[in-house]
């Protein structure tokens, strides 16, 4: 089941699973301008990444794109990481689907732990901005990067935690 709210609140309900808390930390460190972190993503042209390698077998990927109508994108899971997914600056709308009730288009989870699905009409869409923070779990399916209003500039941070 995913999870949205603030950091104190994923915190408290999530803060047992290891390296949940460590990501909400990078997360923060993201978030204040005064930080290297936070610099490194200010620095992402637009359509840039970054990945940086956290302790427990976490990594983060930064990310700076510019959002798009929900058709140009893809429902995902993935099979050994949980999603920790925070923007920075800008909103952006997600999809999100329990993966039981979407086809499989590719399967790429031996190489990317990534799992691809075909777009149907349904599920919730939810709008992710500075005040909150994602969590998704390998069963909820998930599309992001969707305009909320018009295709604005999104900076972001996702940090992958091995599931246990």
């Amino acid at each position: 089941m995913a999870y949205i709210g603030n950091a104190g609140e994923i915190a408290e309900r999530l803060g047992s699973i290891p390296g949940v808390v460590d990501a909400l930390a990078f997360v923060a460190q993201c978030r204040r301008s005064s930080t290297p972190n936070a610099a490194r993503l200010a620095a992402l042209a637009e359509g840039g990444s970054e990945r940086v390698e956290l302790a427990g077998g976490c990594h983060a990927m930064l990310m700076a794109y510019r959002t798009r109508d929900r058709d140009a994108g893809r429902f995902e899971t993935h099979v050994r990481f949980i999603d920790v997914q925070a923007i920075v600056s800008g909103a952006e709308c997600m999809a999100l689907e329990d993966r039981a009730g979407l086809e499989v288009v590719e399967d790429c989870s031996a190489e990317r732990d990534a799992i691809f699905y075909r777009d149907r009409d349904g599920g919730s869409m939810l709008r992710l901005d500075e005040s909150n923070i994602a969590v998704f779990f390998p069963a909820d399916a998930h599309l992001g990067g969707i305009a909320a209003d018009a295709p604005v500039l999104i900076r972001k941070v996702v940090v992958k935690v091995p599931v246990a």
